[in-house]
């Protein structure tokens, strides 16, 4: 007679997949990014826009990732015709021939274009145009402080990134509001139909090539001149290289920073507590921190939630997953930044937290060449709303709120306020 064994436990079942891409996921995405870390770290998805890629979701991939050289940021290496057809990239760049910048590029021509355009964007020019962005964000409170409402996407977030860019840039005061309109197009149908976002890249290109043209006879003292001089002193920078370069700064410069003041403030508004210590930080008059608050909010809820596309041209291993020759790789930044193996406690909002290498504005050779303008922004819209309007709260219930399609980039389509106004 033999012995019976018990019965082998069996395997505790692995939790369906999450579904991706729809609007449940889309006001929050982080458990379905917390399931992929654990079971499908490097997951092949399809896209919405029926494209195939590769999401990269622990920290580790993704700043390995990020800085693989074996991964192009040259749409030429994507495997189908999908950018051909629109389906990756900035819609219309292509069409306006606006190809040549520093995210479609890879070495030697990005190390060119980057030392470049370095020049003329220096932490230096950054830090003088302070006294303009704190003047530029007490306008636009201004405009609104009394009516005790506002929508803080459309009223505050959205304009002041788009006039400071272009300031910096050196457009005229007179056309800003145009591009304050062909912005509006690109925030409010970036997840949409793409036809919108295409005629307003193109009404773009066409006027800042007229803009260049202009400034080649009477240059002055912002990015655009610097660009110019930059191309006539050794190096070469081409007319349409300058207008690819001006117009991803523009591109790339006001829509991450819209997302990381409507995200920051709403989520202060979702941890109180953390709100309540940085308002009494800023009242005694400490920047620490603000400082330190400004890189927890862009890790937490980030305004960038994957970076811009990537190809593989040769074959390579990523989380252990074989990834084939022409394979789309997007690195999911809000994903990594919320890994337990990199982060304590990442799902908590700590303003103070120190040891904080987050990807919020990535990794490597295309480290976001506009970060110090963009904290600059963040930390004086922030700071100033939080003075100015200190009982500052949300106006309709969480769960109205709705955040705007697309993949690249998260943030709210709007943020509706109200507040006592201020004696004046």
């Amino acid at each position: 007679m033999h012995e019976q064994t018990p019965d082998t436990p069996p395997a505790p079942a692995v939790p369906a997949a999450p579904t991706l891409f729809d609007w449940e996921f889309a006001t929050d995405p982080y458990p379905a990014y917390a399931w992929l870390r654990e079971h499908s770290p490097v997951h092949r998805a399809t896209l919405p826009s029926g494209v195939e890629a590769w999401l990269v979701t622990r920290y580790a991939d993704a700043r390995q990732a990020l800085a693989d050289q074996r991964l192009s940021k040259n749409p030429a290496h994507h495997a189908e015709p999908a950018h051909a057809k629109g389906k990756t990239g900035i819609p219309g760049e292509r069409k306006a021939e606006l190809m040549t910048h520093l995210l479609n590029i890879d070495p030697p021509d990005h190390t060119r274009l980057r030392r470049l355009v370095s020049k003329a964007f220096t932490p230096r020019r950054v830090a003088e145009f302070t006294p303009r962005v704190q003047e530029l964000t007490d306008h636009l409170i201004d405009q609104f402080a009394g009516k005790g409402e506002a929508d803080l996407i459309h009223e505050f977030a959205f304009p002041l990134p788009i006039y400071a860019i272009c300031e910096m840039l050196g457009v005229p005061r007179e056309d800003q509001d145009d591009f304050r309109d062909w912005a509006g197009m690109m925030i409010r149908h970036g997840g949409g139909p793409r036809g919108g976002v295409a005629r307003s890249v193109k009404r773009m290109r066409t006027y800042l090539g007229e803009l260049i043209h202009r400034k080649r006879d009477d240059l002055g003292n912002d990015l655009i001149s610097d660009l110019i001089r930059a191309s006539d002193h050794g190096d070469h920078l081409t007319e349409a290289e300058a207008t690819a370069m001006a117009f991803i700064l523009l591109f790339a410069g006001f829509e991450t920073t819209v997302n990381l003041i409507g995200n920051g403030v709403h989520s202060l508004f979702k941890n109180p507590g953390q709100r309540a210590r940085l308002q009494d930080s800023l009242a005694a008059g400490e920047t620490a921190l603000l400082e330190t608050g400004i890189e927890e909010l862009l890790r937490y809820d980030g305004p960038v939630e994957l970076a811009t596309w990537r190809f593989a041209t040769r074959p390579l291993t990523l989380g252990g997953q074989e990834i084939a020759v022409g394979d789309p790789v997007l690195v999911v930044l809000a994903a990594a930044d919320r890994d337990p193996a990199r982060f304590a406690d990442p799902d908590t909002l700590d303003l103070s937290r120190s040891d904080n290498q987050h990807l919020g504005y990535g990794h490597g050779i295309h480290y976001c060449l506009g970060a110090p303008l963009a904290r600059l922004e963040g930390q004086t819209a922030l700071a100033t709303l939080l003075k100015r309007l200190p009982d500052l709260e949300l106006a309709v219930p969480p769960t109205d709120l709705r955040w705007r399609g697309g993949l690249i980039m998260r943030g709210l389509r709007t943020l509706p306020v109200r507040f006592t106004v201020p004696n004046t």
